[in-house]
């Protein structure tokens, strides 16, 4: 219980973060545009902490890398978990993640992420949208008047044109 308010006030505002449940947690490592960002689940048993909690990898998030990677991953978190047995170790496990990544990560290909994009992103061709980008904003005869009126010549708004009047 005292772990579980600790991880919500120590992530509170975190959007990295997410309780799935009362004893079951997610945390992203990495930015989400990163093609080595990964997703850790950790959830706790029965007798957590005097037994290992149980981590996943298995979200959908993490189908770009390749399992031998996620293996790793898993066998590094778990000398750790080990190293932390009958303590409270989500933090832990959470924050040696984010210390590691780069280490964890460097034999994942960066490429994957876009070859499994641009499978997915058939669909209809860019040309309607870049006809949506060309087309300019059209002021009426009014609205360019009202314009021209309240600027000067070059187009710029009179020195103190936005000042408040404090007498009225």
């Amino acid at each position: 219980q005292m772990e579980l308010e600790a991880l919500r006030s120590i992530y509170e505002g975190d959007l990295c973060f997410r309780e799935l449940s009362p004893v079951s947690f997610q945390y992203r490592i990495g930015e989400s545009g990163d093609p080595k960002a990964f997703l850790i689940e950790v959830s706790w048993p029965e007798t957590y902490p005097q037994t290992a909690p149980v981590i996943s990898m298995d979200a959908f998030f993490n189908n770009t890398i390749s399992s031998a990677i996620k293996q790793s991953i898993l066998d590094k978190l778990k000398v750790e978990v080990e190293a932390n047995l009958g303590t409270a170790m989500t933090y832990t496990l959470f924050e040696y993640a984010k210390d590691n990544k780069e280490l964890f990560m460097e034999n994942q290909p960066v490429n994957t992420v876009t070859s499994v994009s641009n499978s997915i992103a058939t669909g209809t061709p860019d040309v309607p949208t870049s006809k949506k980008k060309d087309k300019k904003e059209q002021l009426s005869k009014t609205q360019k008047r009202n314009l021209a009126d309240k600027t000067d010549n070059k187009g710029e708004l009179p020195r103190g044109w936005n000042w408040v009047d404090v007498i009225k």
